[in-house]
């Protein structure tokens, strides 16, 4: 079996490609890499007067999962219902390439935009006077990687039911409802009753809380609580990402 027929030679060559053509295009790279890092340093750093390291240390943390969000959303759900409306999921659907791979392709790219955007941010921060130790930095990094994950099954699971312009503007939608009602531009705690109650039921608000829990920053509930909601989220988005792959004809 030669290397290109290798199973395992399959799922890399997918994710190299996918890997390329989203790198090579500046509609993916600008809002996916480097809108996070810019309205952190301009927001944070430039705008707001003499910003305590702590206080920098909690922007830093839900900067970092917001940074999480576009590449998923974006490159799950606007790019998915894209490629659906041109015919290419159904072109891969009756080729021998596994459906995982597919998969895998999409998310090796979101995470590797995502880990551009964060060590935009991390470098930002740490300009900013952000001191952390090796520890919260390597934890700080893991969930900020992973917090792309629960996007990406709510976007592929939006790419699969909806039209290209649909899915562009329902991404668009969540990419900023997301980052507002959760609490990563403006804390939770200071935001009214009623955007704390929305923003409880988004995964990006647990993501923040256990967030700014690693930097060391004030936290609403427990990150037992958060953590357990938000496998709980995970897992509904995760059936929701399935029925849709299940249920789209193409």
């Amino acid at each position: 079996m030669s290397a290109l027929t290798h199973p395992t030679g399959i799922w890399r060559r997918e994710c190299v490609a996918e890997l390329k053509r989203s790198w090579r295009l500046p509609q993916f790279i600008l809002p996916s890499v480097i809108t996070p890092a810019a309205f952190f340093g301009l927001f944070t750093l430039a705008i707001a007067k003499s910003p305590s390291p702590a206080g920098v240390a909690a922007m830093l943390a839900g900067y970092g999962v917001f940074a999480a969000i576009g590449p998923a959303l974006f490159g799950f759900g606007a790019g998915v219902a894209m490629e659906r409306e041109q015919g290419l999921i159904e072109l891969k659907r009756v080729s021998p390439m596994p459906a995982g791979a597919y998969v895998a392709a999409k998310l090796t790219a979101a995470i590797a935009a995502t880990a551009a955007a964060v060590a935009m941010i991390y470098g930002l921060g740490i300009i900013g006077g952000v001191r952390l130790n090796a520890g919260q930095w390597v934890i700080l990094s893991v969930l900020h990687l992973a917090s792309t994950v629960p996007f990406a099954l709510i976007g592929f699971g939006i790419g699969m039911r909806m039209g290209g312009k649909g899915a562009v503007a329902m991404a668009n939608a969540l990419f900023l409802g997301s980052a507002i009602l959760g609490g990563l531009w403006i804390p939770s705690s200071i935001l009214p009753t009623w955007m704390q109650t929305v923003g409880a039921f988004m995964p990006s608000y647990h993501l923040g809380q256990i967030a700014r829990a690693i930097v060391g920053a004030d936290t609403m509930g427990s990150v037992l609580s958060h953590t357990v909601t938000l496998l709980a989220m995970s897992g509904a988005a995760a059936i929701w990402a399935w029925t849709g792959w299940r249920r789209s004809p193409a």
